[in-house]
């Protein structure tokens, strides 16, 4: 079974991969920093955790505000290193693990935390700034990673003991997996600091110490703060530490402190943090079977619905490649290089043979079994001149006409819009 092994804290701002890009250990200015990360280095070399379970915030670089979520959840097989303006540091993009990426996330919505998920996306420098310094990663990194991305920049946000619940929810979640893990909980931010307006420059560090004495000892006390509260103890970006308190609740009540360095250099208070649980965290066989089969509820029985395939996290992995092409038919300079020459545009995308062979053979059953979602099919079907109805009928393994005598109406139809009968999806066709 999945195991925490323990926690690690520590800042993400950019200045620390800026010490590490450009060799800043030797200078004094930045060695602190390397000093504060060298034990979290040791630590993980020799505990060997197999997953990170990361926690940070996106900078508005991979997610926007057209869709901002509270608690989002990475669920995709690899993460690359995001551009953030001046190109992409020059770090080898990390493996995840969505089948445990996909067993937390199912977890956390049984136990009604409303996650959003996410794959392709590039991690900006709230993971990658401190990563960067916690492994070796010159022949690519020793553990995988697992990133949950945290909705902190636009009000309202979660609150702290919202966070705090999160991160208890997280520990049934991981304790539950079947597959035997060594799992470390890495929560990023802080500590003290305001970036905007006249406040900018804002730094406590009278308070920073006492919030990760109160961190480490009395959570529950972090949990009753207002972000308010937050933003005037350490600055408005500051009050991002209630990040940590996720952590800090995917932990037992008693932890020790294995290591605490902090450092300010300028803008933000820089620290770092291990913590162990004092006895080994190990869920009860019989909680572990009640909490499988909590997480699995909402599911069950849908196996034995012959010809339903629930689309899940999994599926959407898989399939997510196919998926993202067929979506990309929604826009217009797509839609005519795929029309214009669809095999060379399958080929320009990436497309393996197997998918390539079912959207060329318009294999509907085939493309649903693959895990291509029907909307996806839709979308294909009014680019080609295929009605919803050819598509259902086809699923089924019927000819049109068999399938239109249990409907009500002969009408056959696809999505509307202004190219619907130029297209001709609306002639009989295969």
């Amino acid at each position: 079974m999945a195991q925490i092994i323990g926690g690690i804290a520590a800042s993400h701002t950019p200045t620390i991969g800026f010490a590490f890009d450009r060799d800043k250990s030797q200078d004094p200015v930045w060695a602190p920093i390397f000093e504060a990360f060298e034990p979290i280095h040791a630590w993980i070399e020799q505990k060997k955790p197999d997953v990170l379970l990361f926690i940070y915030n996106d900078h508005v670089t991979s997610f926007f505000f057209d869709h901002y979520s509270a608690f989002t959840l990475g669920v995709g097989e690899k993460w690359e290193v995001a551009d953030e303006g001046a190109g992409a540091r020059d770090l080898p993009a990390i493996a995840g693990h969505p089948a445990l990426a996909e067993h937390i996330g199912r977890s956390l919505m049984a136990d009604e935390f409303d996650m959003s998920f996410f794959q392709d996306r590039p991690l900006d420098h709230g993971c990658f700034s401190p990563l960067s310094v916690m492994c070796q990663h010159e022949n690519g990194w020793p553990v995988k990673l697992v990133p949950l991305q945290m909705g902190v920049l636009q009000f309202p946000l979660p609150t702290a003991r919202r966070c705090y619940k999160l991160g208890q929810a997280l520990r049934r979640a991981i304790e539950s997996y079947p597959e035997d893990l060594r799992v470390a909980i890495v929560a990023t931010g802080g500590l003290s600091h305001q970036v905007h307006g006249e406040r900018a420059g804002f730094n406590n560090t009278e308070w920073d110490d006492r919030f990760m004495d109160l961190f480490e000892r009395d959570p529950e006390q972090l949990t009753t703060i207002t972000h308010a509260e937050y933003a005037t103890l350490g600055g408005l970006e500051g009050a991002e530490v209630i990040m940590w308190l996720v952590m800090r609740g995917a932990l037992s009540a008693q932890v020790t402190c294995k290591h605490r360095a902090y450092y300010l250099p300028s803008m933000t208070g820089i620290a770092t943090a291990i913590y162990e649980t004092t006895e080994p965290q190990q869920m009860w066989p019989q909680a572990r079977e009640r909490h499988l089969a909590h997480v699995n509820e909402q599911l069950a029985g849908a196996e034995k619905l012959q010809g339903t395939y629930p689309f899940t996290i999994g599926r959407s992995v898989k399939a997510y490649r196919l998926n993202r092409f067929l979506h990309d038919l929604v826009i217009p300079a797509h839609r005519a290089k795929f029309i214009a020459d669809e095999a060379a545009h399958m080929r320009e995308a990436g497309l393996s043979d197997e998918e390539r062979t079912l959207v060329s053979a318009r294999n509907w059953q085939g493309l649903i079994h693959y895990g291509v979602i029907f909307f996806m099919l839709e979308k294909l079907g009014a680019v080609v001149g295929v009605s919803n109805l050819h598509i259902y009928a086809a699923m089924r393994g019927e000819s049109l006409e068999t399938f239109q005598k249990t409907r009500n109406t002969q009408a056959l139809y696809s999505v509307a819009g202004k190219d619907a009968g130029a297209l001709g999806w609306d002639k009989p066709s295969n």
